[in-house]
């Protein structure tokens, strides 16, 4: 099929009508409300459903009932949106229906501003409602690997029955880029066998998160555990540039990542052994990898545009067998690949022991580079 020129927050949409969604439901928030404008009219148009909400809250909640249905249902935010729709992701997760969401993360805290950001790292990676649970997270480095995994984020929502995150920042949702859209999929509308939805012949079902007695939510969580473990062996993405021979590492996801491949390709031609690690699966995380990477590698950049959230992942599984520099830009802030490029020489060129995990010195550097207001 021929490329053609879509914005991200488009592109996505359209990925999700062309993957069989069945129902979206969603509230107006920058940087992402082209995506549910352009679902405002696609979907009635195909005769599918469409609300926009009264609230964030209230389009969570919308989801959580159309999950249990079992029917391709999403909504879609940014950040502070997201961080009032994370009680009922926990809800869906507990229900163990599926769901999928995406997050164009903008800069904050508080209502920032409409920038692009990394900053929903830690409150999507590592789950920002209560109670215990992993959401599965996937973070596009360009529209058209957005494109495939919107179609991939319903494939696993309903594989494992769980809640899945497409995470992206708001530059990449803004900006176009000449991509494929995959071929229309047929709308399942056969509801599975766990669903709510009447079936003759079938006993009533009842979907809920609700378990009063402890000993049977324990059990709940087991089961949840070990449905984590089959999707931490099975389902972990990314993508490696250079690491054969790397002496020296990248780690950076999305737009991050992307910028960063420009800056360790520079450092390649300059004779420097460095190769890129862009996970593309923030959760599950690529651990192994990284993990092995620690046995041959003098020294790590992360790089990120937050204030490190990935990193501390990053220096648990390095676990001090080599340095872990960070450099970071953040508020909306996106980095240069001349920034990246000065942090790889400063870290091939330091001497700091296994213990550094680059925070410190980073914020230093930021202090005097950003000057007195910072």
């Amino acid at each position: 099929m021929a490329k053609e020129m879509i914005k991200g927050n488009v592109a996505v949409a359209e990925a999700a009508v062309r993957a069989g969604l069945v129902s979206y439901f969603g509230y107006p928030i920058t940087p992402q409300t082209e995506l549910l404008e352009y679902l405002s009219a696609r979907m009635p148009e195909l005769g599918r459903a469409f609300v926009q909400a009264e609230s964030e809250l209230g389009a969570i909640n919308m989801v959580y009932g159309a999950a249990c249905t079992g029917l391709r249902t999403m909504s879609s935010s940014s950040s502070p949106g997201v961080s009032l729709m994370c009680e009922g992701i926990s809800y869906i997760y507990g229900t163990e229906v599926p769901a999928v969401l995406v997050d164009v993360m903008r800069g904050g805290p508080g209502l920032g501003n409409i920038s692009p950001s990394q900053a929903d790292y830690t409150q999507v990676v590592h789950g920002g409602g209560h109670g215990e649970y992993h959401l599965i997270v996937l973070a596009p480095a360009s529209v058209q690997e957005a494109i495939d995994l919107t179609g991939e984020a319903f494939y696993l929502a309903e594989k494992y029955r769980t809640v899945v995150v497409i995470l992206m920042d708001g530059f990449l949702g803004q900006m176009m880029e000449p991509a494929v859209l995959p071929p229309f999929k047929p709308v399942n509308m056969e509801s599975p066998d766990y669903a709510v939805a009447p079936k003759e012949g079938r006993e009533k079902r009842f979907l809920t998160s609700i378990n009063i007695d402890a000993p049977t939510q324990e059990r709940l969580n087991i089961r949840q555990m070990s449905k984590w473990e089959e999707i931490t062996r099975n389902e972990v993405r990314y993508q490696g540039y250079y690491l054969d021979d790397a002496e020296y590492v990248v780690v950076g996801f999305g737009t991050c990542g992307r910028i960063a491949l420009t800056a360790v390709r520079e450092a390649r031609e300059k004779g420097i052994k460095i190769g890129l690690l862009r996970p593309v699966s923030l959760s599950p995380y690529p651990t192994e990898v990284l993990d092995k990477l620690a046995e041959q590698a003098k020294g790590f950049l992360v790089v990120e545009m937050n204030n490190g959230q990935m990193l501390d992942d990053v220096v648990s599984i390095v676990a001090r067998r080599a340095p872990v520099h960070f450099y970071g830009r953040m508020g909306g802030m996106v980095p240069y690949p001349d920034e990246i490029s000065q942090a790889i020489d400063e870290m091939v060129n330091s001497d700091a022991g296994p213990e550094l995990d680059g925070r410190a010195k980073w914020l230093e550097l930021m202090r005097e580079t950003i000057g007195q207001g910072a």
